[in-house]
């Protein structure tokens, strides 16, 4: 078998994976991610025990058991960038011999749970609200660096929108994936059912305009607008569908879970919306004990 090269998965000197510096056996098999390492603090302080934490730069772990059931929860900063680094580390982690460096025969499923905030687009989404996003659509452009990306896009979806929002040439083909539907199920009953946008950025990439216009100028009134088989794109947030689409691609369960801290078509907002991540925390860890 061919091992992986140490240029391309590199290993810390401890034995650790390069960016998250967990080491192999220290990864739950029940992963909740979150933007701000802060909040991987707030979910551990549920937590019964603690077994390990670790830090290095955006990415902060901690795993320990809640309700006799083993989690990490592991922040990521912002963006799809980095979430490539994520689910490609927690992958290896689980399904990479560190020692010899070849690719394990029997292979590991994770469940990756990403929850956060988000901003509704449609009048029937309220503040505080918990969106699980049925289907993300990738704007961000990071699963069309990897072969196959058609295998896990919803590909009539994807050219509906395209027509509909007329989709600049000069932006990244966007994609759409299905979230776990185990997760979606274990959710559905205390969730929106949303299709998201995972925009590439808070301010232009999400419609927001402060000094330089943009290159879509009716965008989030086309999102709001577009309808297929019934649906409608629900909210934005920024992670969502590079966790969904490494994970299909990986063989993971993943989903999205955001409470909406912002409605677009409304004009409002929530800053201190703390009572609403403590709820979503709550909700996530108590469910998912349930897989």
């Amino acid at each position: 078998m061919t091992k992986i090269q140490a240029s391309e998965l590199i290993i810390n000197n401890d034995g650790s994976v390069f960016h998250l510096h967990i080491k192999p056996g220290e990864l739950a098999d029940k992963v909740i991610l979150v933007g701000d390492p802060a909040r991987a603090d707030l979910i551990a302080t549920k937590f019964d025990t603690i077994e390990v934490s670790h830090s290095s730069r955006e990415f902060h772990s901690i795993t320990g058991t809640y309700k006799n059931t083993r989690f990490t929860a592991l922040s990521t900063g912002i963006g799809c960038d980095n979430i490539d680094i994520v689910m490609n580390e927690l992958d290896a982690l689980v399904n990479i011999d560190f020692k010899t460096r070849e690719i394990k025969k029997d292979k590991t499923s994770l469940t990756v749970l990403r929850i956060g905030t988000c901003g509704g687009i449609q009048p029937y989404i309220n503040l505080g609200d918990l969106v699980f996003s049925h289907i993300s659509i990738g704007c961000d452009g990071l699963m069309n660096w990897y072969a196959d990306r058609d295998a896990i896009s919803e590909l009539d979806i994807e050219k509906a929108f395209v027509k509909h929002v007329g989709w600049s040439e000069k932006l990244p083909a966007p994609y759409f994936v299905k979230a776990d539907e185990d997760l979606i199920k274990l959710f559905e009953d205390c969730t929106v059912k949303g299709m998201t946008i995972s925009a590439s950025g808070f301010y232009g990439p999400q419609g927001r305009v402060l000094r330089m216009p943009l290159a879509m100028p009716n965008m989030v009134r086309d999102f709001e607008s577009f309808e297929y088989d019934g649906r409608k794109i629900t909210n934005f947030e920024m992670e969502g569908s590079a966790i969904a689409g490494i994970a299909r691609h990986l063989g993971h369960k993943a989903g999205t879970m955001c409470t909406v801290v912002a409605n677009r078509y409304a004009g409002k907002s929530e800053p201190d919306y703390h009572a609403f991540i403590d709820n979503m925390i709550q909700t996530a860890l108590d469910k998912m004990c349930n897989l």
